[in-house]
C-alpha cells in the first residue's frame, strides 16, 4: 500500500506503519503491538475532513480484500 501511495505522489511516512498526510489531515495504518489486527488512526481539522480520510482508508483496505469493523 505504501508503494502505491508513493507512486500516486502522496506524502507517506513509514516510521510506524503507513502514515499519509492529506490537506485535511492525516491517517495511519499499522499492525497492533498487542493483537493480531490492523490499527487505524486519523486526524482532521473538521468532521467532513475526517469522513474523507476514513473513506479513503476504507477504499484502500478494500483494494486488498480487507474491510474495517462496522461503524468505522
Amino acid at each position: 500500500m505504501a508503494r502505491q501511495l508513493e507512486a500516486e505522489g502522496a506524502e507517506v511516512d513509514r516510521t510506524d506503519g503507513v502514515r499519509v498526510r492529506r490537506p485535511e489531515g492525516w491517517w495511519l495504518l499499522r499492525a497492533s503491538n498487542t493483537q493480531p489486527v490492523l490499527v487505524v488512526r486519523a486526524e482532521a481539522e473538521d468532521e467532513a475532513g475526517l469522513a474523507r480520510l476514513c473513506a479513503e482508508v476504507r477504499e484502500r483496505l478494500a483494494a486488498f480484500g480487507l474491510e474495517p469493523p462496522p461503524g468505522f
